[in-house]
């Protein structure tokens, strides 16, 4: 995948942003690059269809009988309606903002606490680095999607528990990543002179290795959003995620199952839009570690 190629290739190498010449032509790069351009307008496109949600959407997402059953897309109802005469193209705009919310939650958790872990792990060595990062590697054993799963069945089915579960999820390889760009950035010179300097170690973590490894753990965030909406709409489509009549993509493309001789369009839009959003992030996180690499630069 391409995710997990270029986080991989993140962890092991991690980018040079601290010196002024690679960060000053970040932007440049970045719209220089036809993928960060596409992914960047997608994105921008889920902004406002999650923010104008309540202006754009003609119907209420939750609405009986706005038409006629299984209604084909047309002009009044551009993306057809449901069984239940819901319009689909209403419940398309307002899973963009069910979207946007699993994604940054489910990220959040899993980026915070896997930065916590990794700086640490790579700052306190010993005993402490041994205890954490063995317990990220019993986790990272096994798939992100089961243990997931393993979260949903002890928490409960719902969308909530769902975007916890994906966060939970994800904290190991996140913290893997943290711990190996944190590991290359002690043992560069500026560090150990920051510790003859006589800097603690709430100044050294925080001043000194965070912001370094920061840029790093954005881009693997980026990525990482993609995987994070895929999974929580793939516990929704098994209906462990967003309960009905809840506007979220993977729980309608599970609705539409039944329907698919029917009514193609039910599983169609729903459909598009996961797949558009997880290409629009991946893009642009590919292009974010391009245009951050300085051995991409000019």
């Amino acid at each position: 995948m391409l995710a997990d190629q270029t986080t991989a290739d993140l962890a092991s190498s991690p980018l040079e942003t601290g010196r002024p010449e690679a960060r000053s032509g970040f932007a440049a790069r970045l719209f220089r690059s036809p993928g960060g351009i596409i992914g960047l307008a997608i994105i921008a496109l889920l902004v406002i269809l999650a923010v104008f949600a309540d202006s754009l959407a003609p119907f209420s997402p939750t609405r009986m009988g706005a038409g006629r059953r299984l209604l084909e897309p047309s002009w009044r109802h551009l993306a057809g309606t449901d069984e239940f005469g819901r319009d689909m193209f209403s419940r398309i705009v307002h899973g963009a903002r069910l979207t946007l919310k699993i994604g940054a939650i489910a990220v959040g958790i899993s980026l915070a606490a896997g930065l916590t872990i990794g700086l640490i792990a790579a700052y306190a060595r010993g005993i402490v680095e041994a205890v954490l990062m063995r317990l990220s590697d019993v986790l990272f054993s096994f798939t992100e999607t089961l243990i997931a799963l393993a979260c949903v069945a002890v928490l409960g089915p719902s969308l909530e528990n769902a975007m916890v579960a994906v966060g939970l999820a994800g904290i190991p390889y996140y913290a893997r990543t943290a711990y190996a760009s944190a590991l290359v950035e002690v043992s560069k010179p500026y560090f150990e002179a920051a510790i003859a300097a006589g800097a603690g170690p709430v100044r050294l973590v925080l001043l000194h290795l965070l912001p370094n490894i920061l840029p790093t753990m954005v881009v693997v965030a980026t990525l990482g959003l993609s995987s994070a909406i895929l999974a929580a709409a793939g516990l929704s489509f098994l209906g462990l995620g967003a309960q009905p009549p809840a506007p979220e993509w993977g729980a309608m493309l599970s609705a539409g199952r039944d329907f698919f001789n029917r009514a193609p369009w039910l599983m169609l839009y729903p459909g598009l839009s996961i797949a558009l959003v997880v290409l629009a992030f991946n893009l642009l996180g590919d292009a974010m570690r391009e245009a951050l690499d300085p051995r991409g630069a000019d």
